[in-house]
């Protein structure tokens, strides 16, 4: 059973990403034990939950837990083991400090015991910093506009995710070195997010958006093959192996229409559409790519909607020893800078021996 409670029947005065964000809070046993009231999604070819669940429900947990003139700024997250969709998740949080202008919490999320995921989150009251603040802020880029009614993740026409995302292409895309790109989208969650969801929904929505893509970046500034290949392999290639059927389906146009597959990911589809043996003369191909920790601050949290258009910008500064490090941006539509991402991520290429089907 994927929750611990019966799910209620959706709620149609919220989004989406509201409905599927839910907690249950478990009073009766502890007031700071919290579990997913709904079931959370398996991203298929995935080890686990995605993480942006994760990411989360512990914020919404904790927010459940501080005064309501208190607000997240920054949050330290580590992916300990693959969450199982198919067993509820037990939030558990511990309240480590709560003083006049911040507060701290600690949230657990455990499986059948064990700790799956974990995270400190810090906390600070409104308007504490004084009437004269240091200020600054980066611009950001100038950047075409996103188009209503195009979502690069409704590739297959019926998408099930609570957001809407719109690639744009990556910056500096022609360069050698992988550290100059940059690769940016528009991003928003579905529909309107209920007025009674205040500003906790609007951050935990964008902590659930800010792991979409995230260590991917590494492949496509790499120029690495990111799509299952219908292999047998011990271990899980960390992309949809069903959307790989769906690009093996589609004509040229079709592809070239589709922002998120470049032209080293058209060129492998000609290769595999050919029936040509991809296991020599071609470019490295991703084994094994997971997320290892997850960082966000938040400089604006009460100063955007995530029902609305926001633009993030990623680049990596670093990969090796099977790791690898990249950072991102997110802005407002207006230019706002309303937060600051970093994920360091494992990062394994498919090595020489492994079976193909």
């Amino acid at each position: 059973m994927s929750t611990l409670i019966r799910p209620p029947p959706v709620d149609k005065s919220q989004s989406a990403i509201e409905n599927l964000l839910e907690l249950t809070q478990l009073s009766d046993i502890d007031p700071d034990l919290f579990t997913n009231t709904r079931p959370l999604w398996h991203p298929p070819g995935a080890r686990g939950i995605y993480g942006g669940a994760a990411i989360a429900q512990t914020l919404s947990a904790a927010q459940r837990t501080i005064p309501s003139d208190f607000t997240i700024h920054s949050m330290h997250c580590y992916f300990v083991l693959a969450g199982n969709a198919d067993i509820p998740i037990i939030y558990h949080v511990e309240r480590v400090r709560s003083g006049k202008s911040f507060a701290t919490r600690t949230v657990q999320a455990r499986q059948r015991g064990k700790v799956i995921f974990t995270t400190t989150m810090s906390f600070v009251k409104q308007d504490s910093g004084g009437e004269k603040k240091v200020e600054h802020s980066t611009i950001m880029p100038d950047v075409p506009a996103p188009v209503e009614g195009m979502d690069d993740l409704d590739a297959g026409g019926t998408s099930t995710q609570p957001f809407q995302s719109q690639r744009i292409e990556i910056l500096n895309n022609d360069s050698p070195n992988p550290h100059e790109k940059k690769c940016r989208q528009w991003i928003k969650a579905r529909g309107r997010i209920s007025p009674a969801g205040g500003h906790e929904a609007h951050l935990s929505a964008l902590a659930y958006m800010s792991d979409s893509y995230f260590v991917g970046t590494i492949a496509r500034v790499h120029k690495l093959w990111r799509y299952s290949a219908l292999r047998k392999s011990k271990t899980k290639s960390s992309i949809d192996e069903e959307m790989l059927k769906k690009l093996l389906a589609m004509d040229e146009d079709q592809l070239k229409r589709l922002k998120f597959v470049d032209e080293a990911d058209l060129q492998h589809i000609r290769r595999l559409k050919n029936g040509e043996d991809l296991t020599s003369g071609t470019k490295p191909e991703i084994g094994m790519m997971v997320s290892l920790d997850h960082t966000i601050y938040f400089h604006n949290p009460r100063n955007f909607r995530a029902d609305e258009w926001m633009f993030t910008e990623m680049e990596t500064p670093w990969t090796g020893d099977g790791r690898g490090l990249v950072l991102q941006k997110m802005f407002s539509r207006d230019g706002t800078l309303i937060a600051s991402c970093v994920q360091e991520g494992l990062v394994r290429l498919r090595q020489p021996g492994e079976s193909k089907l």
